[in-house]
């Protein structure tokens, strides 16, 4: 269960001031997985950071009885001078017994595919690169909610599907908070949706609902 009361959310750009969230409230129950909808700059990304623990929010309250991970895919949080290893060696024993560290590492290492790489600074790395060490990272860890930001598009056609049906395997033990340009995606792995818009937030049960209705708004926005 994740229950959210009151999240506001504020940037300031070049001295003014942009609302991402405004006071918004959600209630997310155990066993149910949701898509995030919103178009770009409605804060979708900010809502996960906050919730994965990455960045803060003005105000509000978030409640959890569930561990959630932080956005899968992230990159943000490496060091550039660590090789690969060397970096997910630091996270892995954050977050795992010793004993199992050298486990971790190991399937980092496969799934990621950076062959000599992994051994190279992070700084080095393709952007490509970088999204497989981080999904890769990611997907070592067991969490009861995963936060999904956009991470299918990693890599050539054969990394894609190995990456799709690994969520698949997920998803049968935990549940997804997920932004996706691909709403097939979407659909596969989610219950129901919230569309962001204007720093609110819409809650819709039927999934399809919320996905024609988003896909609408974004057709008739007028092209800059």
């Amino acid at each position: 269960m994740i229950k959210v009361r009151g999240l506001t959310k504020t940037y300031t750009y070049n001295g003014k001031k942009a609302t991402i969230l405004n006071n918004i409230d959600f209630d997310i129950h155990s066993g149910e997985s949701i898509a995030i909808l919103g178009a770009n700059g409605a804060g979708k990304s900010t809502l996960l950071r906050i919730l994965g623990g990455t960045d803060v929010p003005d105000s509000g309250v978030i409640e959890s009885d569930a561990s959630i991970s932080w956005p899968v895919g992230l990159v943000g949080g490496f060091q550039g001078s660590l090789t690969g290893r060397e970096n997910v060696t630091f996270v892995s024993r954050i977050y795992s017994p010793k004993y199992r560290i050298n486990e971790r590492i190991r399937y980092i290492e496969e799934f990621a595919e950076l062959g000599v790489y992994f051994d190279r600074p992070f700084k080095t790395y393709s952007s490509g690169m970088r999204s497989r060490l981080a999904f890769g990272l990611s997907m070592a860890f067991d969490f009861d909610v995963y936060l999904i930001d956009e991470v299918t598009s990693a890599g050539d056609q054969r990394f894609r599907e190995k990456s799709k049906q690994l969520l698949l395997d997920k998803r049968k033990r935990s549940d997804f908070l997920m932004v996706d340009h691909n709403l097939w995606g979407l659909k596969l792995h989610c219950d129901r949706a919230f569309l962001l818009d204007g720093g609110k937030i819409e809650i819709y049960d039927n999934l399809e609902e919320a996905v024609a209705l988003h896909t609408d708004r974004l057709l008739s926005k007028p092209m800059n």
